[in-house]
């Protein structure tokens, strides 16, 4: 079952989030953050395989304080250039507190359960900082932005983190991937994984920059590690 619910923030606002609920009762949950293309079909989609796969999955729309309800598709250019655009504008401070306001509204929901988080491109870099700063028990991040800026943060990741690597990221130089590798390989709770000649958004569900090869492989290992970190 799909929905569209309403979130008490930690501000006491209401944000907007797209839920999926799994056929059975879910003992766990997962936070499904969005790419700089708000709430879109492609993330909705993946709010509903892992309802399917059992979870109670949530996806907040990030965007809400600067427009609720961004709905944008990647391969239009003008769409693009306009997530571009908002992604500059986007508080991700605030982002983080509205995600930590989803993990306690995902937490509740199942009695208590544990919650993990999974987010892709702009995403991919607030998973990180969800591992940094909140109390989430997994968190999942694919084809991160600028995590060579946060790696002064990696101390405070104590719970497991994975982060998928697309090896010909057009947003994530072979630079930032080394940044990444130097910084995190030897850190005890986070796992990288490397796709050699992949480009930025090749789990996507839908579109051009999908590559299935590789989206099935990430997929797979992110399935793995949930079902071994929130069981």
């Amino acid at each position: 079952m799909t929905t569209n619910v309403t979130i008490a923030t930690l501000d006491e606002q209401v944000m907007p989030a797209y839920r999926a609920d799994p056929a059975g009762t879910p003992t766990a949950a997962v936070v499904v953050i969005q790419e700089i293309f708000g709430i879109n079909a492609g993330i909705r989609r993946k709010c509903d395989a892992l309802a399917e796969a059992g979870y109670l999955a949530i996806a907040p729309d990030l965007f809400w304080r600067m427009q609720p309800g961004i709905e944008l598709d990647p391969d239009i250019e003008p769409e693009m250039q306009r997530a571009l655009s908002i992604m500059g504008d986007f508080d991700q401070d605030a982002g983080i507190r509205d995600i930590e306001a989803a993990i306690r509204y995902a937490r509740a929901a199942t009695g208590g359960g544990k919650v993990g988080a999974v987010g892709y491109c702009l995403g991919g870099r607030l998973a990180y900082m969800t591992a940094a700063r909140t109390d989430v028990d997994a968190s999942v991040g694919y084809y991160a932005v600028g995590i060579d800026g946060l790696l002064g943060e990696k101390q405070a990741i104590a719970h497991p983190l994975m982060l998928h690597i697309a090896g010909d990221d057009g947003f994530v130089d072979k630079e930032t991937q080394a940044a990444m590798h130097a910084g995190l390989d030897d850190h005890p709770k986070v796992t990288l994984h490397d796709y050699p000649g992949e480009d930025h958004g090749f789990a996507t569900e839908f579109g051009k920059r999908r590559s299935d090869a590789a989206a099935i492989q990430a997929d797979e290992r992110t399935a793995a590690f949930f079902a071994e970190h929130l069981r």
